[in-house]
């Protein structure tokens, strides 16, 4: 594959991704892991969760492993190609329809439009988060462990409180019980 028909592979990735990160880039992360993956071959699933993991210690938001898929698949212009791709869409889109939706502030349309779209940006969020859980080998602990947390998370928990309570139950498994 040639170094042009790459960085077209990336802008058509990311472009569309764009268009539907509904609640930030996490949603968009298990269609990327499957582009990147299982489609295009650039990089196998473990290092995409590495990226993953780098994307997310790094100051700035999650959503710049786009630019780490690109430098992956081809370089420098790819890391610009993959970031430009998933960033200037949903951009525009947002400069030509915020006018409207300003305008529309109590408008029975957009509460339908924001009622809707929130189921939909919840799925995609938690297909990222099963998609990230499956290519790191999760067992069945770290899937009850997920179903614990959100459900203490709706109960009304803090969230502090919570990625405290899953620290320490790693610790004390992985020191092979509590000290």
């Amino acid at each position: 594959m040639s170094m042009f028909e790459r960085l077209l592979a990336l802008i058509l990735v990311f472009a569309p991704l764009s268009l539907v990160s509904l609640g930030g880039g996490t949603s968009i992360f298990a269609e990327m892991q499957r582009q990147a993956v299982e489609v295009h071959g650039w990089m196998t699933a473990r290092t995409f969760n590495e990226l993953f993991a780098i994307s997310r210690a790094a100051p700035g938001p999650g959503s710049l492993i786009s630019a780490l898929v690109g430098w992956e698949a081809a370089g420098f212009l790819g890391a610009t190609a993959a970031a430009l791709s998933l960033y200037l869409p949903s951009s525009a889109l947002l400069l030509a329809v915020g006018g409207w939706w300003r305008r529309r502030g109590d408008s029975p349309v957009r509460r339908r439009i924001e009622r809707g779209l929130a189921p939909v940006a919840v799925g995609l969020i938690l297909a990222g988060v099963l998609t990230l859980m499956r290519a790191d080998g999760a067992g069945w602990l770290d899937y009850l462990l997920l179903l614990s947390c959100t459900a203490a998370l709706l109960g009304g928990a803090s969230p502090y409180l919570v990625m405290l309570a899953v620290a320490l139950l790693y610790i004390g498994l992985l020191r092979g019980g509590w000290p």
